[in-house]
């Protein structure tokens, strides 16, 4: 589907994101209550080698998905490359594990730990003592007092994009020494943790001058093992060059260049050797899978050679061969001898480019995991049909999760468990499933949900031109030429016309008078006791081969008030959308099968999120959201209640479906508030289950993550939870294989 990005963990949850991966870090503190660990659905797939075995030098060109409009992590306009610098050049306190859960990062830190909870929390930070700016000057207290009042929201002359955690900050002193950080909470805060990641040199975080235009194009100053040569937006790329200050473990490559590529660019970017590694769409997945061959079942390298079977382009030239042979064969006249002549010119032109991309492509392979990161359908509970919680419910109901995670996971070989949470995923402390506050699939139910709403089967519905209007179902939705259902073709994508007009229906026929059946038992071209071939009433008309299926009869559509129920499916138009189209199909499948209809309207990217999503202007749609490891402070404005603005609007927050509600806030509050880690997971897990149950956001399944690699290139790749090492990046030494982890956890 379309890639939108999204930027760091300080602005992570201020906007969705339709594709493309998001940080998020670390997670409770303080008091413990043990739990046994959950593992994520799928592992690290990294190519993970030892340093020793990694050359040094070298550039690895990473695509990106934009040119940052700025540096600074902590504005709005920040996204997801903003986040890649931020970690490769700027100090973070605390990093992810693979398993999504924080870890001191001891290049920065030495300790952390919460000294004092009465009559203040109070939390005092030892920094590792060869921890130095770029410029020379010891990170200490200074750069976390300027960070906490640039992002504490009491100045509003700092552009930021929220204050989340810093507006508990009561005040920051200077400890035993200058390693010494001493941050006093006027409230208790259970995200502490999250704070001062990425931290930023006190001459950004100053001035709002400094803050808001000082760090958009250029960061003089920083303290990663990488630095920012330069942002070029000539070339489209970001150059990262290594810290000749840095104090831990010494980069191994000597560059790392963020191109910024189009998703459906990046193939040929891939096989013109111009990048190393690139996150990819299914398709590209395939043609790069293909061309590195089949990995061996043992060691997980590729196969090569004879043992990976011929070449496409092999195949391809012998099924020419054979075309040439029949023409001869039959014989032609001389026209048509020399069509076939450039016609066979052509083929063999395309399949010698096919085997070049392929030979370029060899090099590469696919490496692949899960991201942190969810497809959910949301339901936009503003108004409509939709406002009516019985009508959500019943939508909800009528989803089987497990296969929409199967179509999207299934094909790519990962793991299809539908996800069970709306504040953590699999293998995150906070994670559990909460469906079970929703109830499990049951047409039956839903059909009962939406009669008690008033939606009954076989309504009284207005006139044709009369439903048409109320459905919104005029206008041009997505330019593709499909009919409407009264036949004109208006260009309105109507769900359902594409399996009625394909020439096969669900049980494999070939015509659609060959799925007929009366539901009698009666097999296809069965007689009846007149001798006479028999469909529904006795009409004579041909019959599926014994054995197959009768397609399931869709619901008689729901009406009140003389309207049908149908609702507005907004979708992105662009290129990589295919998955989210899939899943959309199948979901308006399963509610045609409760009576409940689907307009699809295909939209442009850009226009998506800002002119549908965000504005209201959608039924359902489909849209994604980052793990965060601080459900308690960033799912908050997910699923907070809406409240009137004091002009009258109403604020959402990033609550696009508009369903909240009191008790949830609470709950979320209360978890913010306390320091036990067991009681902030036992609070959060209650503010899921009412999040199921009032159904505005239904989560699907956790979103795949494909990235094309160079075959040598190591510790690099589908990271999963992981917040990366870049240090440790690099090309092998020749002889050096790296690791080849299976995309499923062992047990």
């Amino acid at each position: 589907m379309s890639h939108v990005g999204v930027g760091p963990r300080a602005v992570m949850r201020s906007v969705a994101f339709l594709t493309a991966g998001a940080l998020a870090v670390p997670a409770l503190a303080a008091c413990t209550s043990e739990e046994p660990k959950g593992k994520p659905l799928a592992g690290q797939d990294t190519a993970a080698a030892a340093r020793a075995r990694i050359s040094d030098g070298g550039t690895l060109r990473w695509a990106a998905d934009s040119v940052p409009e700025t540096l600074n992590a902590f504005q709005s306009d920040a996204d997801a490359t903003t986040a890649r610098v931020a970690q490769a050049v700027l100090p973070s306190m605390y990093r992810m594990d693979e398993t999504g859960r924080p870890v001191r990062n001891p290049d920065y830190l030495e300790s952390a730990e919460v000294v004092d909870t009465e009559p203040k929390q109070v939390v005092v930070y030892k920094l590792n003592q060869q921890a130095v700016w770029s410029d020379g000057r010891e990170i200490g207290a200074a750069d976390f007092a300027a960070q906490w009042r640039a992002l504490s929201g009491k100045d509003s002359a700092y552009w930021t994009a929220r204050n989340a955690g810093y507006d508990r900050i009561e005040k920051i002193e200077r400890g035993a020494d200058d390693l010494e950080v001493k941050v006093t909470f006027s409230r208790p805060y259970a995200d502490w943790k999250s704070l001062f990641t990425p931290l930023y040199p006190k001459d950004v975080m100053g001035t709002p001058d400094a803050f808001n235009d000082g760090a958009r194009r250029e960061l003089k100053t920083t303290a990663g093992p990488f630095a920012v040569k330069k942002v070029d937006t000539k070339e489209d790329e970001v150059v990262l060059t290594g810290n000749p200050r840095w104090w831990g473990e010494p980069a191994k490559l000597e560059q790392i260049v963020l191109r910024a590529v189009p998703r459906e660019k990046r193939v040929s970017q891939l096989a013109a050797g111009k990048l190393d590694l690139a996150e990819i769409d299914p398709e590209t997945a395939e043609e790069v899978a293909v061309a590195a061959g089949p990995r061996d079942a043992g060691t997980g390298t590729p196969l090569m050679g004879p043992e990976a079977g011929p070449s496409a382009s092999r195949q391809g030239r012998s099924a020419a061969q054979a075309l040439r042979s029949w023409a001869i064969a039959k014989g032609s006249d001389e026209d048509a001898a020399e069509e076939e002549t450039l016609a066979r010119e052509e083929r063999e032109e395309a399949l010698a480019k096919r085997e070049r991309r392929q030979r370029a492509l060899s090099g590469f392979e696919v490496r692949k995991s899960l991201e942190p990161a969810y497809t959910q359908l949301a339901l936009n509970g503003a108004d409509g049909p939709l406002a009516d919680e019985r009508v959500r419910r019943a939508v909800a109901r009528a989803l089987d999760r497990g296969k929409l995670a199967k179509a999207v996971l299934g094909p790519l070989g990962l793991p299809a468990k539908p996800v069970g949470s709306h504040i953590a995923l699999a293998g995150q402390p906070a994670y559990a499933d909460g469906s079970g506050a929703l109830g499990e699939q049951n047409a039956k139910e839903a059909r009962a949900l939406l009669a008690d709403a008033g939606w009954v089967p076989g309504g009284p519905v207005k006139k044709p031109e009369e439903a048409e209007k109320a459905a919104g179902a005029e206008g041009d939705k997505d330019g593709d030429g499909k009919k409407s259902e009264d036949g004109d073709d208006d260009g309105t994508y109507i769900v359902g016309e594409d399996e009625k007009n394909d020439g096969k229906n669900e049980g494999g026929a070939e015509n659609e008078d060959d799925a007929k059946d009366d539901g009698t038992g009666q097999e296809s071209g069965e007689q009846d006791s007149s001798g006479k071939n028999t469909a529904q009433g006795g009409a004579p008309g041909a019959y599926a081969p014994k054995g197959t299926a009768a397609p399931a009869a869709a619901e008689a559509p729901v009406a009140k008030d003389g309207k049908a129920l149908t609702l507005r499916f907004v979708l992105p138009s662009g290129p990589g959308s295919d998955a989210l189209r899939t899943v959309a199909d199948r979901v308006s499948d399963m509610l045609e099968k409760i009576g409940v209809g689907t307009d699809i309207t295909k939209v442009p990217d850009e226009s998506y999120f800002k002119d549908h999503i965000a504005s209201g202007e959608y039924d359902l749609a489909l849209y994604s959201w980052p793990a965060s490891a601080f459900p308690a402070t960033d799912a908050r404005p997910i699923y907070a209640k809406p409240v009137p603005a004091a002009d009258g609007s109403l604020n959402v927050a990033q609550n696009y479906t508009r369903v909240g509600t009191d008790q949830v806030d609470q709950l979320f509050d209360r978890a913010m508030g306390t320091l036990d880690e067991g009681e902030a997971r036992d609070l959060l897990r209650k503010a899921d289950s009412r999040i199921w149950a009032a159904a505005g956001s239904i989560p699907l399944y956790q979103r795949p993550q494909l990235i094309a690699a160079r075959k040598n290139l190591a510790n690099a790749g589908a990271f999963g939870f992981e917040t990366p090492v870049y240090q440790d990046m690099g090309f092998l030494k020749k002889g050096a294989n790296g690791s080849r982890p299976s995309a499923t956890p062992s047990s």
